[in-house]
C-alpha cells in the first residue's frame, strides 16, 4: 500500500517549493542530494534539539534527559510559558536557546543528531522536513502534518535519507493496542465491520464566527514566526499560547488532535489502509475561520487483503463522534455502566472491545462476564512490547539500531494514518460526502482537494533567519 505513495504523484516541485521557503544558503542543493544520517557511536548520546517548548513540548523534550540535549527553540520565551521553560533552562543549562528553528538548525548543523518537534499542528512540517533533509532523525507530534500533501512529502523524504522517525501518537507503544491486535488476529473478535469512536474535545472555544478582536502583540512573542507559512493575522491572547487548536488556520480541531489516539487501534489492528469515501453526517456551529463545535464523520473502508495475505478482511464502517457527542449505548454493556467522555467500540461478531480513554491502555470485551468467560482461552502474547510503553526511547532505540522501523509509530505507519486522519478534517471543512482515490490522489470534488496541499503566504519565504 505505503509504496504507491511514491509512484502516483510528483512531489519534486513541491519539496523544491518547501525547500525555497525555508529561505537559507544550499536547501536547494539537499533537496537534490539529501544527508543521511550520522552514525551514532557505541555508548555516546543521542544529540537532540527541541522545537516547540510549552505544554506537550516540555513533556517531550524531558523524556531524553538521558541523552544529551543541544538546543531548545520556542517563538516566546518571556510568556505564559516562561516558568516552564525556566524549567528547561534549569534542566539544560548547556542547550542554546532559539526562537528560530531555521537558524538553530544552520548554526548547530554538525551537533544535531535528532530533532523533536512540538509546535502548532500549522508548522509541523517544515521544521522536520528541515531536519530530515539535513539528515536529521525526527519525532513529530500528532497530528503528523495539517495536510495530506505535507505528509506524503515526509514519508518519501525520510526513505530517501533512512531517518529514523516516529509520530507521537504515544498510545501506539502501549500494552493495550497490542492485545486488541492479538484478540483479532486469533478471531476472538469474529468478524468485524464496524467501529465506533468518540471524543469530549474540543476543550478550547471551536465554532465561533469570527477572527477574534486584535491584541498588542506582547513583546515575548515572535507572531511572524508563529504565523509561519499560514496567512497573516491579526495577535489575540485566544489565539496562543493555548487555544489556537480551534483554528483553521494552525490547528486540525478535535478531530486532529485525538484521532491520532483514539483510532489507532481500529486502524492498525483492522488494516483499514485507504477509506473509499468520507462523509460529514452532522455538525454544530461550521465557520470558516474555526472548527466546530462538535461533528460527526463516517468513514468507510473497502473489503481488503490481510497483511500477511492469508485472508481478506470485510468492508468497515467507522464513525467519529466529537464535541460530546456519542454513540447509542451497546446493548452488550451492563444496566450500571455508562459510555465514558471519551473512548471506542471495536464491533465484532463474536465479541466487542470497549475502551474508555484515549490511548485504548484498558480495553475490555463487554459484558465484563464475557471477558472473563473468554479470558482462559485468550492468545499468548506475541506481539514484541515496548520497555515502560515509551514511544521516546522506541524513538532511540531505532536511532541507536540505525534501523527506522524499530520505531512503531514510524512514517511508514503514521503517514498513511495521518492521510486518513486528515481525510476526516477535509469532509468537516469542506462538508457532504466525497470519494477518495489514494493512488490518484483526489476526491473528484474541487473543494475538498485543494485542501490536500497547504497554504504558503507569500513574502514569509522572503524573510532573513533571525535570533
Amino acid at each position: 500500500m505505503a509504496s504507491s505513495y511514491l509512484t502516483r504523484r510528483d512531489f519534486i516541485n513541491f519539496s523544491a517549493t518547501a525547500a525555497a521557503l525555508l529561505g537559507f544558503a544550499g536547501c536547494q542543493t539537499l533537496a537534490k542530494n539529501p544527508r543521511k544520517p550520522r552514525p551514532i557511536a557505541p555508548g555516546a548520546k543521542v544529540r537532540v534539539a527541541q522545537v516547540g517548548l510549552g505544554g506537550k513540548g516540555f513533556s517531550d523534550i524531558m523524556q531524553h534527559k538521558d541523552e544529551e540535549v543541544v538546543a531548545l527553540c520556542d517563538i516566546d520565551w518571556e510568556g505564559a510559558k516562561k516558568s516552564t521553560l525556566a524549567k528547561l533552562v534549569a534542566e539544560f543549562p548547556k542547550a542554546k536557546k532559539y526562537t528560530d528553528f531555521r537558524k538553530m538548525l544552520i548554526e548547530m548543523d554538525d551537533q544535531i543528531d535528532a530533532v523533536v518537534v512540538s509546535t502548532p499542528d500549522h508548522m509541523h512540517f517544515l521544521p522536520a522536513y528541515m531536519a530530515i533533509m539535513m539528515g536529521k532523525h525526527v519525532y513529530v507530534q500528532k497530528p503528523l502534518t495539517q495536510t495530506v500533501g505535507e505528509a506524503r512529502e515526509l514519508l518519501r523524504l525520510a526513505r530517501m535519507n533512512g531517518v529514523c522517525t516516529q509520530m507521537g501518537n504515544q498510545g501506539h507503544a502501549g500494552e493495550g493496542i497490542r492485545l486488541v491486535r492479538e484478540w483479532f488476529q486469533a478471531g476472538v473478535l469474529g468478524e468485524v465491520r464496524e467501529a465506533q469512536i468518540w471524543t469530549n474535545r474540543p476543550i478550547w472555544p471551536q465554532g465561533f464566527p469570527e477572527w477574534p478582536k486584535e491584541e498588542p502583540i506582547p513583546a515575548s512573542v515572535n507572531w511572524d514566526l508563529f504565523i509561519g507559512r499560514a496567512p497573516m493575522k491579526p495577535y489575540s491572547s485566544a489565539i496562543h499560547p493555548f487555544k489556537w487548536r480551534g483554528f483553521i488556520d494552525y490547528g486540525c480541531g478535535a478531530l486532529g488532535d485525538m484521532a491520532c489516539h483514539l483510532m489507532d487501534a481500529s486502524y492498525w489492528n483492522l488494516e483499514l489502509g485507504s477509506p473509499t469515501s468520507v462523509e460529514l453526517k452532522e455538525i454544530e456551529a461550521a465557520s470558516k475561520v474555526a472548527f466546530p463545535k462538535s461533528a460527526v464523520v463516517e468513514y468507510q473502508f473497502p473489503a481488503r487483503k490481510s497483511a500477511d495475505g492469508k485472508s481478506t478482511l470485510p468492508p468497515v464502517k467507522l464513525t467519529w463522534y466529537e464535541g460530546g457527542r456519542k454513540p447509542a449505548k451497546p446493548a452488550q454493556m451492563e444496566d450500571n455502566r455508562q459510555l465514558a467522555k471519551g473512548g471506542q467500540l471495536i464491533i465484532g461478531s463474536k465479541a466487542t472491545v470497549y475502551d474508555g480513554n484515549d490511548y485504548c491502555n484498558s480495553p475490555r470485551i463487554i459484558p465484563e462476564t464475557l471477558h472473563q468467560k473468554l479470558q482462559p482461552s485468550f492468545p499468548p502474547k506475541t506481539i514484541p512490547r515496548v520497555p515502560n510503553n515509551e514511544p521516546h526511547r522506541e524513538w532511540i532505540t531505532a536511532i541507536r539500531k540505525n534501523d527506522p522501523s524499530h520505531a512503531g509509530s514510524n512514517f511508514e505507519y503514521s503517514v498513511p494514518f495521518t492521510e486518513m486522519v486528515c481525510l476526516g478534517t477535509m469532509a468537516i471543512l469542506a462538508g457532504g460526502k466525497f470519494n477518495w482515490d489514494p493512488v490518484k490522489l483526489t476526491s473528484g470534488r474541487p473543494e475538498v482537494d485543494k485542501l490536500l496541499y497547504p497554504i504558503y503566504r507569500k513574502g514569509w519565504e522572503m524573510t532573513s533567519v533571525v535570533a
